[in-house]
């Protein structure tokens, strides 16, 4: 458990986290201009605000991963707010 709007700490990825990554796939490609063959989550932090934060580290192949920043509003609806690519499997998820 984190404290109140900190970020809780680094989990592997669930099934729900990668359903997460497959509905905001296409924004990534729309904002990054490629299309990435594998898009797989490995790791995922949350952040309590009003809605959720998601920061989930993803394997995008060739040995690059990217840190992506989702949001899920009251309504449930997806956004990404932000991406950082050219990580690495060492690079740390952190708050961005």
């Amino acid at each position: 458990m984190s404290a109140p709007g900190g970020m809780t700490s680094v989990k592997p990825a669930t099934t729900e986290i990668q359903q997460i990554c497959d509905q905001i796939k296409p924004q990534v490609v729309q904002k990054d201009g490629r299309n990435f063959e594998k898009f797989k989550a490995e790791q995922y932090a949350t952040q309590v605000v009003a809605g959720i934060n998601y920061f989930i580290k993803v394997d995008v192949g060739c040995e690059e991963f990217l840190h992506l920043r989702i949001f899920k509003d009251l309504k449930g609806e997806l956004h990404l707010t932000s991406y950082q690519k050219c990580k690495s499997k060492s690079s740390p998820l952190s708050y961005f």
